[in-house]
């Protein structure tokens, strides 16, 4: 199931939303170079969050797998400072803009709802959060960590309690047949929060993913609880469109 459009009108523009967008895209162009395979793989090598070299559990110069054959040896940009270049990092183009979407569909209403600046801060802070989790989870982990979903997952999270009976549309996909359903945000956000537990559970029992499941629900429950300390008095959360 794929979220498509929401019954939520928006106050004013998203500018911030914007600016990360557009960032995660300067990012892809000019440091991943388009997803070029070696440009591709220095960016997550340079730019990624290693769990294990974050926590010292690797020494410098450890070789670190990318897939395909490909390694690369832990350093780059100082690895206290990757949980914030992964978020600007992502891995393909089907992963970037699959991020960007679902940023686009949620984040414009959350920011709405906190004013820019607090916006701006919440997003950081629940990206941070979801990389706590992640590596929490897993500290000796070799497996670079990318992406923006982390912090988009406190978005989603955000939405949940600010908007939870706005309807969100969906295209589901049944085999060879698309069919499109509108639901309750709480019933999609619930959905979709349950198989990343359900993935975390996985992973934790020994299964091989690509998927940091751990990271979606750290940044999940974070930016449940953020958006409750940081929403605007006077918001008007759910004054929007609902069923």
């Amino acid at each position: 199931m794929f979220p498509y459009r929401d019954d939520n009108p928006t106050r004013g523009p998203a500018v911030v939303t914007a600016a990360v967008v557009a960032v995660n895209l300067v990012v892809w162009i000019f440091g991943e170079g388009l997803g070029a395979g070696s440009a591709l793989a220095q960016a997550v090598c340079r730019f990624g969050l290693v769990p294990g070299a974050l926590t010292g559990h690797l020494a410098p110069g450890t070789p670190v797998p990318l897939g395909e054959g490909l390694t690369c040896a832990v350093g780059g940009a100082p690895v206290w400072f990757t949980p914030i270049t992964a978020m600007f990092t992502h891995g393909s183009w089907f992963h970037l803009i699959g991020n960007m979407w679902f940023l686009w569909l949620f984040g414009d209403n959350v920011e709405d709802a906190l004013g820019h600046a607090r916006y701006a801060a919440f997003y950081l802070a629940t990206g941070l959060a979801a990389a706590a989790a992640q590596v929490l989870g897993d500290p000796h982990s070799l497996v670079p960590m990318v992406g923006a979903s982390g912090a988009i997952s406190g978005v989603m999270g955000a939405y949940l309690i600010l908007y939870p009976t706005v309807r969100v549309h969906l295209l589901v996909f049944l085999g060879i047949f698309i069919t499109r359903v509108a639901v309750p945000a709480y019933v999609m956000l619930g959905y979709w929060f349950l198989l990343q537990v359900l993935g975390s559970s996985f992973n934790a029992l020994g299964g091989q993913g690509g998927v940091a499941f751990l990271a979606h629900v750290g940044g999940f429950l974070a930016g449940v609880a953020l958006v409750l300390v940081l929403q605007r008095r006077g918001s008007a959360g759910l004054r929007a469109v609902t069923c």
